[in-house]
């Protein structure tokens, strides 16, 4: 049973966003990042900043061929260049690092066929960039100019590239023993496809792709590893998403008891996903500096990113849309070939979020998509900013603008014929998603969300000055894109909120940003409580000593976990500090304020104890005891844990026009509207959308990572691979609508990569549109100048 309207599982019970449970005033300011000042003045630490005494410093060799028995690998010539120290590989590693395989994070129950890495490769390297050893030197120079000494024989295999080509019984296999490469194959579906496919007014078909393209963020990886052999601990210092995950791990593989092993994630300049996953290196570099005793520093540099990070993507799509004689969906039926790469860190998650992706912000009565995953012998594929949200997004609505241009009826129109309306909200689509909930969208406005960023675009003018600029000699066009967007996963995350004896209130959390303006987020959500000014809130993020337990920053979450345990945190403290203030103060609670850091009583004398003075007197008097019913210090952690997702939406539009001499697109304008729910800070959201759009159109028209037929990378550098520059990405308008969550205390919803999702789709739309009259058909992302060149010469 699918479209229907539903009770949320947890829902009961929760309180919706309002004044007061929104914590006071400051959700909703527009506030400036309180992250900024440090880092506009260079006082930022990141990774590389870590220096420590007797440092040494690591680099990895790595496979130059996508796959390859080794033979041999021989590291003497290596050992004699002066300063080298040592040159480690899989033997040398502790038994279970050197034994088992990377673990597989995400597990699911169609991952029949997984297959994980080693840390090093051990006797087959499965992609041209996987590391086989490290040398660990007084200076990275030296470690990198002894790579080049270490004599590693090779033996060259078959390789699997096109996963299309790479599930054919009689493909070259991607790992030496394997019967075939496919890692796992599932179907999504509900309703009854052969009825609407039967009753359907007008089926239309379409063949797409979307590229494989990587994260690359201004900081790329990073590692320092300091062993303390006294006590047999480890410090790690990484450029990580997800410090508590990396903990977990390095303590497993590095057999040690996890008190014994601490991580800090200090500043990170950008992950989009692929710092969430756990990497060998990270395992390997705190082995070496066990194993020398001395602290190890690896930083990645950009060839390394190109070849060794994972990356996102290729999917092969092949769907039919049968609509009736109105217009509307009836049914969406098809298959996708998804390109896991060499392993499965991550899981089957890209794929079947883009599986279940499909139906968007449309009512769609039956569907179904059968799904391949593929091994081929290329870089892992793991979720980069929208995992799998972008494909599916381009699916979606490439077929909504192939039925409106076939049935003539304007593009904005079908979508508005077909959008999931809010008085069907919560609305369960039929499907299930990656955490094992149902689909359910939890609430929304989807069709204002369309009128208002047509509005703002100016899209009832737009064919005439469609028609004016042809008259120019100019060829324009306009594209749309709408999605919705699972966010705020769980399982949970917590925040520890503690009054300090000097006043300043303590907030630490296992979020680790990556510039999403985290801190800023759980000050606001946190002053409030107490009527003091962010700068009152001193906040600690990505120390797994800070807290003990957390999740990680991906998959949009942050905010609708770790708000609301701050909000849920912040209430317990300041109950506790105002029962305390009642009894210092020999007034009821109900009589008292909390304010500009002090507790006041409203009426009689007006006394007032400060929040610095409550917290001495929580912590008692040597050899007196505390008062019935007060426990030690004025301190709370809490654990929120969603009942499921909640779902964000938004409507994007873009005005491009297309030199058809070069190929050369050009974004006129870029218009979006979004709905992550309550906005804490409206000036960081709007900060991510831009971000995100910037990210949507290097996806759109520029980064291709290419291989050739035996899966070897042909875009290593930046002088291959394209990026947005500011000349491309044009200023954005936003607006944005508030539709509360009824899943959580606030009501907020994640909005990390909302702005990217739909941003190929509407782009290729806008394409299609301008060179509408040569009969282009855009059927792939990325649309780079030479595909469009291709697509105007068979066109004419």
């Amino acid at each position: 049973m699918s479209g229907g309207k539903t009770q949320i599982p947890g829902h009961r019970g929760l309180r919706a966003a309002s004044a007061a449970s929104r914590g006071g005033s400051l959700i909703g300011a527009r506030i400036l990042r309180t992250e900024d000042a440090q880092l506009l003045v260079g006082r930022g630490q990141f990774v590389d900043d870590i220096t420590l005494p007797g440092m040494l410093h690591a680099a990895f060799l790595r496979s130059p061929i996508a796959h390859a028995r080794v033979r041999a690998i021989d590291p003497g010539p290596a050992l004699t260049i002066p300063g080298v120290c040592r040159v480690i590989t899989a033997s040398e590693l502790n038994p279970a690092l050197r034994t088992r395989r990377l673990p597989m994070l995400v597990p699911n129950p169609f991952c029949e066929n997984s297959r994980t890495a080693f840390a090093l490769a051990r006797h087959e390297v499965c992609y041209a960039g996987e590391a086989v050893a490290v040398v660990v030197a007084q200076s990275r120079y030296v470690a990198e100019d002894a790579l080049a000494a270490i004599a590693v024989e090779f033996e060259t295999l078959p390789a699997a590239s096109d996963c299309r080509a790479a599930i054919a019984p009689e493909a070259p296999v991607a790992h030496l023993g394997a019967a075939h490469n496919r890692a796992t194959e599932f179907t999504t579906a509900y309703g009854d496809l052969d009825s609407a496919f039967s009753a359907a007014a007008h089926i239309f078909h379409e063949e797409l792709w979307q590229h494989r393209g990587g994260a690359h963020p201004l900081e790329c990886r990073g590692t320092v590893a300091s062993w303390n052999g006294r006590d047999g601990s480890l410090m790690l210092w990484s450029s990580t998403q997800t410090p508590h995950l990396e903990k977990r791990v390095v303590a497993e593989l590095l057999e040690l008891s996890p008190s014994r092993v601490r991580v800090i994630a200090p500043d990170v300049g950008g992950g989009f996903g692929p710092k969430a996953i756990f990497y060998g290196e990270d395992a390997v570099i705190a082995a070496a500096a066990r194993l020398l005793n001395r602290p190890v520093k690896w930083i990645e540099d950009r060839r390394e990113h190109f070849l060794a990070t994972t990356q996102e993507r290729d999917q092969y799509w092949s769907l039919d849309i049968a609509l009736d004689r109105y217009a509307k969906i009836l049914g969406v039926r098809g298959r996708m070939v998804h390109d896991t790469g060499a392993w499965m860190p991550w899981g089957v998650v890209m794929p079947y979020i883009a599986a279940t992706t499909v139906p968007g912000p449309y009512h769609v009565p039956a569907y179904g998509l059968d799904v391949t995953v593929a091994y081929t012998n290329k870089v892992p594929a793991t979720p980069v900013r929208g995992a799998g949200r972008p494909q599916a997004v381009f699916a979606m609505e490439r077929l909504l603008d192939r039925a409106a241009r076939e049935l003539r009826i304007d593009p904005a129109e079908i979508r508005r014929r077909n959008l999931v309306q809010p008085e069907q909200m919560p609305y369960a689509v039929g499907l299930t998603f990656r955490d094992g909930k149902p689909v359910v969208y939890d609430s929304g406005d989807y069709p204002e969300c369309l009128k208002r960023v047509l509005g703002l675009a100016g899209y009832e003018t737009f064919r005439h000055r469609q028609r004016n600029a042809r008259e120019q000699g100019r060829y324009i066009g306009c594209g749309i894109g709408c999605y919705v967007e699972g966010t705020g996963l769980g399982p949970f995350e917590g925040v520890t909120i503690r009054i300090l004896e000097d006043g300043i209130i303590s907030v630490a959390s296992g979020a680790a940003p990556q510039g999403q303006g985290h801190r800023t987020m759980l000050q606001q959500t946190v002053a409030g409580q107490f009527g003091v000014p962010v700068e009152a809130i001193a906040v600690t993020l990505g120390d797994t000593d800070a807290i003990a337990m957390g999740i990680g920053t991906f998959a949009s979450r942050i905010t609708a976990n770790a708000a609301p345990a701050a909000a849920i945190a912040a209430e317990s403290v300041r109950k506790k500090a105002i029962a305390l203030a009642a009894r210092v103060l020999s007034v009821q609670a109900t009589d008292l304020v909390c304010e500009d850091g002090r507790i006041t009583a409203i009426s009689g004398n007006k006394a007032s104890v400060t929040l610095a003075e409550l917290a001495k007197i929580s912590q008692g008097y040597p050899g007196f005891s505390l008062a019935p019913g007060e426990t030690p210090g004025l301190g709370h952690t809490a654990w929120f844990t969603p009942p499921q997702a909640t779902y964000c939406n938004g409507a994007h539009v873009a005005e491009v026009e297309i030199d058809i001499e070069t190929g050369e697109v050009r974004i006129l304008s870029y218009v979006v509207v979004h709905d992550c729910g309550t906005l804490i800070n409206p000036l960081i959201v709007d900060g991510q959308i831009q971000g995100g759009v910037a990210h949507g159109i290097g996806n759109a028209l520029l980064e291709w990572m290419r291989h050739d037929e035996n899966a070897q990378p042909l875009t290593t550098t930046f002088a291959d691979y394209m990026l947005p520059s500011a000349c491309t990405v044009p200023n954005i308008t936003s607006a944005h609508i508030e539709t509360p969550s009824p899943l959580n205390p606030l009501g907020v919803k994640g909005a990390g990569e909302g702005g990217t999702i739909p941003v190929s789709a509407a782009i290729a739309a806008a394409i299609e549109d301008a060179l509408s009259e040569f009969g282009v058909l855009i059927r792939q992302s990325p649309v780079t100048p030479q595909s469009v060149v291709s697509l105007l010469r068979s066109g004419l």
